[in-house]
């Protein structure tokens, strides 16, 4: 795949977030129609979700019609040797609440990986993005990253719950081990814009398990694009399986304390 094959795909990327969040940002802060539990009564989906999923397949359809796609309320479909991965609404409970931290999730990929990737955060009009080959940019201009924490104490680090009680336990138990050793932690509930938020500075690192592909789809690509390394935790007995990313300098020390 060529830089500027990427850059096109990233282009499709790009309309359908902004189709996604037009549907959503005429929804917000209104009476939510439509919500139902999925995987626990605290795991929501409501109109807004399948209303922002169904404003991007339409761009797909219409740009990419023999590729694939991965969805987070729609599911898979079959195509061709590329694949879609959208989370049409990621931070839906923040959404359902009013609070202004949510976003539209949007990867292209290929065998090898993640191709081009769109984070679109419609509260704040920040649009990350990344290709496989290019740099990151936010709102179409490069990344400007700050000074990066260089010792884990100093660092700012965000992570993300479970909606199963049990597994948020034991996610607790980690936190115990995790804050003490850190500068401070942080919980926004939208991985997407914890990823893009390690990428530009604002957080340091970001660790959460039980995440899907399309949570971290796009966001991951952007991070590492970033400079930052992206690290797969491994599920065990009695968690899921998840995602660390942080500087080079600190990643193996906060994934021996995630893991203990």
């Amino acid at each position: 795949m060529t830089a500027d094959q990427e850059r096109k795909l990233l282009a499709v990327a790009r309309d359908a977030a902004e189709a996604a969040a037009a549907e959503l940002r005429q929804r917000f802060g209104g009476r939510a129609r439509g919500v139902r539990s999925k995987s626990t009564p605290t795991d929501l989906v409501s109109d807004a979700d399948l209303a922002a999923e169904q404003a991007i397949k339409a761009v797909l359809a219409d740009r990419r019609p023999g590729d694939s796609i991965l969805a987070e309320e729609g599911g898979e479909s079959a195509g061709g040797e590329i694949r879609w991965v959208v989370d049409p609404l990621d931070g839906t409970i923040n959404y359902l609440f009013g609070i202004p931290a949510f976003a539209v999730s949007i990867a292209c990929e290929d065998a090898a990986g993640a191709l081009a990737a769109v984070v679109l955060d419609p509260s704040r009009d920040e649009r990350f993005e990344a290709t496989r080959s290019g740099q990151p940019t936010l709102n179409g201009e490069p990344l400007q990253v700050g000074a990066r924490a260089e010792t884990l104490d100093v660092a700012m680090v965000a992570t993300g719950f479970g909606y199963d009680a049990e597994i948020r336990a034991r996610q607790a138990d980690v936190l115990t081990r995790v804050l003490p050793r850190v500068r401070d932690i942080r919980r926004v509930g939208a991985a997407a814009l914890d990823l893009c938020w390690c990428a530009c500075g604002r957080f340091d690192a970001y660790y959460e398990r039980g995440l899907n592909q399309w949570d971290i789809a796009a966001g991951g690509l952007i991070a590492a694009r970033a400079g930052l390394a992206v690290r797969d935790l491994a599920a065990t007995a009695a968690e899921p399986a998840g995602t660390a990313v942080a500087p080079e300098a600190l990643i193996d020390e906060l994934v021996a304390l995630i893991v203990g």
